[in-house]
C-alpha cells in the first residue's frame, strides 16, 4: 500500500498530485498543479483542451504590471472567456489551463469548476517560467496522456464557431491540424508558405518578410506524437522553445494539415490588439452575448 501523507484535510500516496475537487488548485511535488477529478473515466476524455494563460504580458505594460493578461476587459467578460466559450462552443468538454506570470490564482476564482461554462470540471497546472508555447505543453502530458487535444492561447479571439475543425480532427485524429488567417500584420505571427497546391512547405516564426500574408492562429490540434517531437527541441535565439518547431516537425513527418478560417481572428497581445478584440467582441453575434450559465 502507498504511503499517504496529510497536508491540511488532504491524505495522497507521496509523488502523488494533491487533488481538490470542483477545480481546486491541486499541489504536486513535481512543481505544477492539475486537480483530478475522482469519476475521471478514460472513454470520456476522447478529445481534450488546453488554454494558455502564462506569460508576463509585457507588451500591455502597464496594465500587466499588477494582473495577469488574460484577466484584462475585452469588451463584457475577461478575456479569457472568450477562448474558454470557443472550447466549449466546440464540444470540448475536458479543458486545462496553463497558467503562470501574475496572479495564477486568481483564474481560480474567476472560473472556479468551470461551471458557467457548462463544465463540470475545470484543471489548472502552472508554468513557471515563461519558456514559450512548447515548453507550456510539456507540463500538459499527465492531463492529456495519448487523447487528441486542441491548444488555444488566451489571447486569441474568433468571430466565429471551431466546431466543425474540431469535429473533423475528433473523428480523424492524425497528425498536427492548423488554422490560418489572412492578416495585414503577418510578420508578428508564425507564416506559412505555401506551394502552388496550397500546401504548406515551411513555417516561418515572425520573419521579416513574410512570403504570404496569411498567420499561423494560435489554434493547434495535435495527436499523440508531440510527446515524441517535444524532448527534441531545441532553446530558440528568443530563449523560447517555439511551437512553430514543433509545427515544422510534423511538416517534416507530412503529417501537417490546415484549413483557413472564413471568419476574423485577432489577437489581444498588444494594446491594438486589445483595442481591435473589444470592437471585434461588441459587434459579433457569436461573441456579443455568451450563452453563459448563472452559477450563482
Amino acid at each position: 500500500m502507498a504511503a499517504v501523507r496529510e497536508i491540511g484535510q488532504l491524505r495522497r500516496p507521496i509523488g502523488l498530485c494533491d487533488s481538490i475537487r470542483h477545480g481546486a488548485i491541486a499541489a504536486c511535488d513535481s512543481g505544477f498543479v492539475v486537480p483530478v477529478a475522482d469519476n475521471y473515466r478514460q472513454e470520456d476524455m476522447i478529445m481534450k483542451g488546453v488554454i494558455l494563460v502564462g506569460g508576463l504580458g509585457t507588451r500591455l505594460e502597464p496594465m500587466t504590471r499588477v494582473s495577469n493578461k488574460h484577466l484584462l476587459p475585452i469588451w463584457r467578460y475577461p478575456m479569457v472567456y472568450y477562448p474558454l466559450y470557443t472550447l466549449v462552443e466546440a464540444g470540448i468538454k475536458d479543458i486545462l489551463i496553463v497558467t503562470g506570470g501574475n496572479s495564477p490564482g486568481d483564474f481560480l476564482e474567476l472560473l472556479h469548476d468551470g461551471r458557467e461554462f457548462g463544465l463540470q470540471h475545470l484543471y489548472y497546472t502552472y508554468q513557471a517560467a515563461p519558456r514559450g508555447i512548447a515548453d507550456a505543453l510539456r507540463l500538459v502530458n499527465h492531463f492529456i496522456n495519448q487523447d487528441p487535444f486542441v491548444v488555444m492561447l488566451g489571447d486569441n479571439i474568433v468571430n466565429g464557431s471551431i466546431k466543425a475543425y474540431v469535429d473533423k480532427f475528433r473523428h480523424t485524429p492524425s497528425g498536427a491540424h492548423l488554422l490560418l488567417a489572412e492578416v495585414s500584420d503577418p510578420h508578428r505571427f508564425g507564416v506559412p508558405a505555401l506551394d502552388e497546391d496550397g500546401r504548406i512547405t515551411q513555417i516561418i516564426e515572425k520573419p521579416a518578410d513574410p512570403p504570404t500574408s496569411y498567420a499561423v492562429t494560435g489554434i493547434y490540434m495535435y495527436d499523440h506524437q508531440i510527446w515524441e517531437i517535444l524532448p527534441g527541441l531545441q532553446v530558440s535565439d528568443r530563449g523560447q522553445y517555439e511551437i512553430t518547431d514543433v509545427n515544422n516537425a510534423y511538416l517534416e513527418r507530412g503529417m501537417l494539415h490546415h484549413d483557413v478560417l472564413p471568419f476574423e481572428w485577432t489577437d489581444a497581445g498588444t494594446p491594438e490588439g486589445l483595442c481591435h478584440a473589444t470592437d471585434l467582441a461588441r459587434h459579433s453575434h457569436f461573441l456579443r452575448d455568451l450563452p453563459l450559465d448563472d452559477c450563482n
